[in-house]
């Protein structure tokens, strides 16, 4: 190991629980993983009892309800601590007790609800509710005022489910939350919070109902159990549904950092042991859940100033995979745990691989969001995109095999990759051939701007492993029909992926495809027209913007990222809110006609425009390349065609896709 990284290694204290490193698994919504009686179903406790297992020393549920009734949730959407406290507390205690054989401990996380932000796929018939009739964050709905008895009631409820994970054998919990604008949180904003009774008004009456939930639970479970609390000093809200962008100067309408400073200070001294940190709210939610366009290690200055201001322990997340960056954030004080979420998902071996000196075996997080926050947005699904195994450790175990069979596998993108690295644990004999000089397909131009540059590390991170397992790569082979019936192959698997499309527009030879900018087979001039505005041709834009080019993006749709999905509100709200704030010009209701002598003209509902342009980027999506597959199956009896391939889709599937069959074969 690093001899820098052995800081990460130590024990740390929240109030009476000791915990054996500075890794926390961060809170993460545990959709699906919940059964219809409000326990954990074997999914939910096989996902957390991995994460103890590859070393993490404490692990905090993804969040759980403490009521049903005031604020319904459709069961079994999350688990709940009350809902039938028996069925939790025998669910729970198998969970913990798997989770402490690893000498790690356990925070449930406790929610008192989601008020204005409910997810609406999750929110079925069920009125929203909030401090104030104030507007739904996504609905064109007025919320529904809380009572008094509600407020009470939702308190003793916090009673309630936190003794039952004091007897399920939990060693804290944690409360969701005076963060990202949940239900707590919106008491706690003034903006939100319009109240003329003791719950509003002043700070001290704003913060009351957290008060009162950490006095509830220190009452029924003892002043020794451990009670921390998801915190947000800063809203980064510019309004109403309105986020602020890193480094643009603007007028907090949400809790500023002045009021955080004092609010963190009241609620230490009501009774919390412990403030995990971050800042934003589901108006601003680029910064609760950071896409790759956020820095690494955004939260250490609002962590580091909650160091400052109270004297318990900081938890902080925020893209930190990077131990170099967890280690001097443990140095210098910034924080005295690190939280790790979606890399934790990625990798649940992530911790134990560090300590042993195997970092470049880490399996890196894209920051994508497509399996996590996109898929429990649409679907109330919790996955991740670069791991199958994740929330399924059990259905998608690895299959050992008696007999090994000798398989081939046509292309190097991220389906072909998986495949043979699936193949090679569970004891086949694949051999890879890829057509280009590298391994990685699409993850090569797609990881080029800087900020994709965990792109470039899964590329590297496949490339070590297929090494590792000591598969047979060949590059800079393209394999025909021939060859494969030639080769004495049990089994084939076709990933070829997809080629960009491409359409004449005149003056051809300044006509490029966003692939061959982004890996340096084209340059392009000082203006440039980007014809389609998908997550490719955004992508495209900000990296060329960032050169100094001065770019527009012409899209046939009525607004940018309008047929990419699921993406993360989170992801593609930064990115469509990024592109005016660079100053990229954007023509939507777009169709491109011809481009010759250097412009480009463009049919609009409003008439024909003209674009000035030294260069035009293709960015109007794939094509399955699948030919070599058409030729081979009526010829090859165990074929399979995977990936983009198959049909154009995202890493996800790509990914998804190939683990699918490798683990099947």
């Amino acid at each position: 190991m690093n001899e820098h990284w052995k800081n990460l290694f130590t024990p740390v204290q929240i109030g009476s629980c000791q915990i054996k490193n500075r890794f926390a698994m961060a809170p993460m919504g545990p959709l699906g993983l919940g059964d219809a009686e409000g326990g954990f179903n074997q999914r939910g406790i096989d996902y957390y009892t991995e994460r103890a297992k590859g070393g993490t020393g404490l692990i905090i549920t993804g969040v759980t309800f403490v009521e049903n009734e005031v604020e319904q949730h459709g069961m079994p959407n999350c688990p709940c601590s009350t809902y039938n406290p028996v069925q939790f507390v025998r669910t729970a205690r198998e969970m913990t007790e798997r989770i402490h054989a690893y000498g790690a401990k356990v925070f449930l996380q406790m929610s008192g609800g989601f008020g204005r932000v409910t997810i609406p796929t999750n929110l079925g018939e069920f009125p929203p509710v909030a401090p104030s009739p104030i507007p739904h964050r996504w609905l064109d709905k007025i919320c529904r005022e809380l009572t008094k008895d509600e407020i009470h009631y939702i308190v003793k409820k916090f009673g309630d489910g936190a003794y039952n994970a004091q007897r399920a054998g939990f060693d804290g919990v944690e409360i969701h939350a005076v963060h990202e604008g949940y239900l707590i949180d919106q008491f706690a904003i003034s903006l939100f919070n319009n109240r003329t009774d003791e719950y509003g008004g002043c700070l001290e009456n704003r913060l009351r109902f957290a008060r009162e939930i950490v006095e509830e639970i220190k009452k029924r479970c003892g002043k020794d159990f451990p009670v921390a609390l998801r915190y947000s000093p800063k809203s980064m809200m510019k309004d109403w549904r309105v986020g602020a962008l890193p480094g643009e100067e603007f007028q907090e309408a949400g809790r500023d950092l002045d009021e955080g400073v004092e609010a963190a200070k009241l609620l230490v001294q009501y009774g919390y042991d412990a403030l995990d940190v971050d800042v934003g709210t589901y108006d601003a939610w680029w910064w609760n859940h950071p896409p790759m366009y956020q820095e690494k290690g955004l939260y250490r200055k609002y962590a580091k100033l909650m160091k400052e201001t109270v004297n318990v322990p900081i938890l902080m997340a925020g893209r930190m995979d990077d131990p170099d960056m967890a280690s001097a954030c443990i140095a210098d004080g910034t924080c005295d745990i690190i939280s790790l979420g979606r890399p934790l998902l990625a990798d649940p071996d992530y911790v134990n691989k560090l300590r042993a000196g195997l970092r470049r075996t880490i399996r890196p997080c894209l920051s994508c969001h497509e399996g996590c926050m996109g898929r429990i947005q649409e679907y109330s699904l919790l996955n991740c995109a670069v791991n199958p195994q994740a929330c399924r450790e059990r259905d998608m175990a690895y299959r050992p095999v008696c007999r090994p069979k000798k398989v081939l596998i046509v292309g190097g993108g991220v389906a072909g990759c998986e495949a043979a690295r699936v193949l090679a644990i569970r004891g086949h004999e694949p051999h890879l051939f890829e057509a280009g000089d590298r391994l990685g397909g699409n993850l090569i131009p797609g990881g080029t701007p800087d900020f994709k540059e965990d792109d470039r590390a899964l590329a590297a991170w496949y490339a070590q492993e297929l090494e590792r397992l000591r598969v047979p790569v060949t590059l800079n082979h393209p394999v025909d029909k021939a060859q494969v019936l030639a080769g004495g192959y049990d089994a084939v698997i076709v990933a070829t992926g997809s080629t960009p499309k491409v359409f004449p527009l005149g003056d051809d030879a300044h006509v490029h495809t966003a692939a061959d900018v982004l890996t340096g087979k084209a340059t392009v001039g000082q203006r440039v027209v980007i014809v389609g505005a998908g997550l490719v041709g955004c992508e495209t834009t900000l990296w060329l913007r960032e050169q100094g080019k001065d770019v527009t993006l012409a899209e046939a749709l009525s607004k940018p990222l309008a047929v990419n999905g699921p993406l993360c509100h989170a992801n593609s709200e930064m990115l469509e809110a990024l592109l005016p704030y660079k100053k990229i010009s954007v023509v939507t209701n777009a169709s491109v006609r011809s481009f010759e002598n250097g412009r480009v003209l463009v049919q609009t509902p409003q008439g024909e425009q003209t674009l000035l342009a030294d260069d035009v980027i293709l960015c109007v999506g794939y094509r399955e390349q699948n030919d070599l597959y058409h030729q081979l199956e009526f010829d090859v009896a165990d074929l399979h065609l995977v990936g983009d391939a198959r049909k154009v889709a995202n890493i996800m599937y790509a990914i998804w896709d190939a683990f699918e069959v490798a683990n099947h074969l």
